[in-house]
């Protein structure tokens, strides 16, 4: 059997919360409108950007979607340019693919970044040949949609019954569930662990160290939900 581990990217493996605030508040401000508190910000990380857009200024029209999105866009290249890209791996995450690896799991990213964002993201700590499959935004309609998912099983040869998606927002849990996957939420990103339970998550992790056991209980029946 195939076992595919399909990770989310910001607010799972790397705190990214801090340098996408600053490129938000920065967004925003060129574009006059007041910047989003910190914890409203980090509510959207996983959403494809003019998802988030709306999400964080829903009173406006679907072009300015658009535009803010082009602008964080740009912002986020000059912030890399300048050195001020800071997405951190969470303690234990190099740990916790090493198991799964050990284990026999294949390995895959699903993320609402952008192929460049996530290349640069993963080879910055050394991690870019660690996963058969890697899904953004270029190509998919954003969470909760399967795509990102669905793609990633078909990569790997793995059935969703052997695939465990590993995120810590509602719209990772959401993703998992809508392609039949296993859902495991995280308690160390950005969404609180009742918003994962409704978004569909079967398992909760308060740590990277408990992921691994939780992934094989899914695949092999020992988790329901």
């Amino acid at each position: 059997m195939i076992k595919l581990a399909i990770f989310d990217c910001d607010g799972t493996l790397v705190d990214s919360g801090h340098t996408i605030h600053a490129a938000l508040s920065d967004t925003f401000a060129h574009h006059g409108r007041p910047v989003p508190p910190q914890g409203e910000a980090k509510r959207v990380v996983g959403l494809s950007l003019p998802e988030a857009m709306a999400a964080l200024a829903p009173e406006a029209e679907a072009a300015e979607h658009a535009a803010l999105a082009d602008t964080y866009r740009d912002v986020f290249v000059g912030m890399r340019a300048r050195g001020c890209v800071d997405e951190p791996l969470f303690p234990g995450i190099l740990e916790l693919l090493d198991t799964l690896e050990a284990d026999g799991w294949l390995l895959a990213v699903a993320t609402g970044k952008s192929d460049r964002g996530l290349n640069h993201c993963l080879n910055a700590h050394g991690l870019g040949d660690r996963f058969l499959s890697l899904q953004t935004a270029d190509r998919h309609p954003s969470k909760p949609h399967p795509g990102m998912a669905v793609t990633a099983m078909a990569d790997a040869g793995a059935e969703p019954g052997h695939s465990v998606v590993i995120g810590d927002t509602a719209w990772d849990m959401g993703m998992a569930r809508a392609a039949g996957a296993g859902a495991i939420g995280v308690l160390w990103g950005y969404h609180e662990a009742a918003e994962l339970l409704s978004g569909g998550a079967q398992a909760l992790a308060a740590a990277p160290g408990e992921v691994a056991a939780l992934a094989q209980q899914l695949v092999g029946g020992g988790v329901h939900g």
